[in-house]
Parts: C-alpha cells; sequence; structure tokens
C-alpha cells in the first residue's frame, strides 16, 4: 500500500543518511569527531527503529550493540566517580535490566558510557514469556508499555556469557526472578538456584519481586514473605566464595504502608540495597496516547519519572539514608538523574528514554549530571545523596505534590 511504501521510504532515507556519515567519519581521524559523527548516525538509527514494530526493533537494538556497532564514548567526567557497596563507578548513571536480558551485548552497552550494565531478568529455566504483541509504545508521552513476562533464555545459556564478559572495569549487575510456572511456596528455590549458578560471576545480583507481568511475583514484597526470601538468598549468596552485594527490586506501585513494611524487611534481612523501581501498572490521566495506553502491562519511561523519584525520596527517608538506593524510571537527561540522586539514589539506571533520546543519552546524561553537581556545589556524587532532605528547595514541585 501506499502508506506502506511511504514508511519504507522514510526509514530507508533515514538510515540513508546515517550510513552516509558513517562512511565520512572514517575520515574525520581526530578522536574528538569519532563520537559525534558515529552518535549521530546512531540516535538517526534508533529514530528510524522507531518505525518498526518495538519489540523488533528492541531485538535490533541488541544485536547492534552484540557486534559492537555502539559508538564510544568519551571518558566520562571525574567527578562522577562514585563508590557503593565496596564497588567503584565511573558514573552513577547505569543501564537498567530488561534491555539485554540474555546477556549478549554487554561490552556494546558499556561503551555507550553507562558506569555498569545489568542483565535479566533470568529465570533458572527459559521461557518465551507472554504471547506476542507485548511492547507498545507511547511516542507522545515518551513512555513504554511492556508484558514481556521475564523472556529469557535461561541462567544455563546466559552462563557463558556472563564468565567471559568484557567489562572494562566496570560492575556487571545480574538481575534474576522466578519461573512463571514456579509457585510462590518455591520461588526462593528459583532465586537460590540463579544466585548459586551465576552469582560468582556477578559484580553485584538483583532480586526481581516487582515486574506485575509474572502472576503473583508482586505478592513477594509483603513483609512476611520479603522478609525470609531475602534471608535464604543471602545466605545462598554467603555461601559463595565471591559474595557481590545483594539488591531487591520493587515496584512503584506502594502504599505507604507497604514502603514501610519494604524497609523493615530490608533492614532486617540486611540486603545490601534497594532498586526503586520496577514499572508501574497506574496509567497517569496526562497520558495522551488513548489507545495504547489501555494495554495491560507495565508503563516505563517519563510517565513514570515523578513517581518512581517520590518513592526513591520515601524509601530514602523510611531507611535514613542507611540503605543504598538505585533510582530508575524516566531519566533521559542530567536533571532527571539529579533528582533522584538528591532524593536519595546513590546509582540511577536509564532503560527505556534510550528508544526516544538514542543511544548516546548515557554519555550525555554523564555530562549535564557532572555540570549540575558542580553547580549545586558538590564535588561528588556521594555528596549529593539525598541532599534533598537537607535542602528541600533542591526537590522539583512535580516531586513535592505527589
Amino acid at each position: 500500500s501506499y502508506s506502506f511504501c511511504t514508511l519504507l521510504n522514510k526509514m530507508a532515507s533515514r538510515i540513508a543518511g546515517a550510513a552516509a556519515a558513517a562512511g565520512l567519519g572514517v575520515y574525520l581521524t581526530p578522536a574528538e569527531y569519532k563520537f559525534p559523527i558515529h552518535g549521530w548516525v546512531a540516535d538517526n538509527l534508533t529514530a528510524g527503529l522507531r518505525m518498526l514494530d518495538p519489540e523488533l526493533a528492541h531485538n535490533l537494538a541488541i544485536e547492534g550493540a552484540k557486534w559492537k556497532l555502539t559508538p564510544r564514548a568519551p571518558p566520562t567526567p571525574t567527578n562522577l566517580f562514585t563508590e557503593v557497596c565496596g564497588l567503584g563507578f565511573e558514573s552513577p548513571v547505569g543501564l537498567a535490566a530488561g534491555f539485554d536480558k540474555n546477556a549478549e551485548s554487554i561490552e556494546g552497552l558499556l561503551n555507550l558510557g553507562f558506569g555498569s550494565v545489568e542483565i535479566g531478568t533470568v529465570t533458572p529455566v527459559g521461557q518465551i514469556g507472554n504471547p506476542k504483541p507485548r511492547m507498545f509504545r507511547l511516542e507522545e508521552d515518551l513512555g513504554v508499555i511492556n508484558r514481556y513476562g521475564f523472556n529469557n533464555e535461561g541462567m544455563e545459556a546466559v552462563l557463558p556469557r556472563v564468565k567471559t564478559a568484557k567489562r572494562h572495569t566496570k560492575p556487571l549487575g545480574i538481575n534474576v526472578g522466578k519461573n512463571k510456572i514456579t509457585t510462590e511456596a518455591d520461588a526462593v528455590t528459583d532465586y537460590t538456584k540463579c544466585i548459586d549458578l551465576l552469582g560468582p560471576y556477578a559484580d553485584y545480583l538483583v532480586i526481581n519481586v516487582s515486574s506485575p507481568n509474572t502472576p503473583g511475583l508482586r505478592d513477594l514484597q509483603r513483609r512476611e514473605v520479603l522478609e525470609g526470601l531475602l534471608t535464604t538468598v543471602i545466605s545462598t549468596r554467603d555461601k559463595l566464595t565471591h559474595k557481590p552485594p545483594l539488591f531487591v527490586k520493587i515496584a512503584p506501585d506502594i502504599t505507604p504502608t507497604q514502603l514501610q513494611d519494604i524497609a523493615h524487611a530490608a533492614k532486617d534481612s540486611k540486603v545490601d540495597g534497594i532498586i526503586v523501581s520496577n514499572t508501574t501498572i497506574s496509567r497517569p490521566d496526562t497520558l495522551k496516547n488513548q489507545e495504547n495506553k489501555k494495554q495491560a502491562g507495565g508503563l516505563s519511561g517519563q510517565p513514570v519519572r515523578a513517581l518512581s523519584t517520590k518513592v526513591v525520596y520515601d524509601m530514602s527517608k523510611a531507611t535514613g539514608g542507611n540503605i543504598p538506593l538505585i533510582g530508575v524510571g524516566g531519566i533521559a537527561n542530567g536533571q532527571d538523574a539529579f533528582d533522584k540522586i538528591v532524593s536519595g539514589a546513590s546509582l540511577v539506571q536509564i532503560y527505556s528514554m534510550m528508544a526516544y533520546e538514542g543511544p548516546t543519552v548515557a554519555h550525555r546524561t554523564n555530562v549535564e549530571l557532572s555540570h549540575l553537581l558542580r553547580h549545586h556545589g558538590f564535588n561528588s556524587v556521594s555528596e549529593a545523596v539525598g541532599a534533598a532532605h537537607r535542602k528541600p528547595e533542591l526537590l522539583p514541585a512535580d516531586i513535592k505534590n505527589l
């Protein structure tokens, strides 16, 4: 049809333009030109991929990173170096789990300027996930809804990739979950299996109890269940020769009482940190995309930014700032990262906004965050962590109003 041909022509134009720029980049040998040219190419290819089915576009992006077609970002500003749980991070800006579920493209993704990459979620046995289509863009809202359902190849397939991954001293996180068919009573066994096998090759581990796309998973966030689960998986981790820090990833859709329960469970179990947050099942009234907002699944991207930042702030307060937090949700620039850090996050992660901002988003966020820290008088990331609790004026208005 005419519309289909038009779509192909638009895609061809973008890809041809990007390819031409890539050819030009070969002749621009000075290092300062390489990233801008390659980054421009990659960002334009990303715009072209948005004309495709979202899951197909996602898979093509993984392939590109797998073959290291990603631009190599310049060195990270030195004031972004930070230490969390004994690990050194060149930048507090990492890539969240969900992008590279099967550990296929770790090195290519680290080249983008991320301070860390978290792979997964990995389950003991491979599973295909929920029926397709299962990923939907809300372009007017800069959001994404997915109901993947922990589709992954399983821990045995992932093992050789994490064993041989080239990390260049940057931390690798491994996010693990339970299989769909596993009951709540047997869930802990799924987590311990993954920790036993993959833990020796993780710089940090993440227990995912918050995806909305696996039936019953969020029930594991109940205090009595979560505390028992964390105590057992920490015991399993402690039996490893190499004992990576262990984080638990929670949902943003929690009441104040549930938040306090999670904070108490985290403190009582002595978990190393909390990731705040996963996708939301809520649908803000401000969403403009009337068609896709009705889809079932977890909403991520810009629409969850304020909500996740508020949960970071509240969790930091509930834990007294004594448990490291990783802030996730809607980060597209340095200001978004800064807001989560001053709210209480020691580290932050990006995922969905790469679909809209392109693969150079990590580098741009690093540069902007570095400037913001200096502008506000912070010599390091660690100085800024939780600063909004001491200086309320640092908290954005849309966070205060939630």
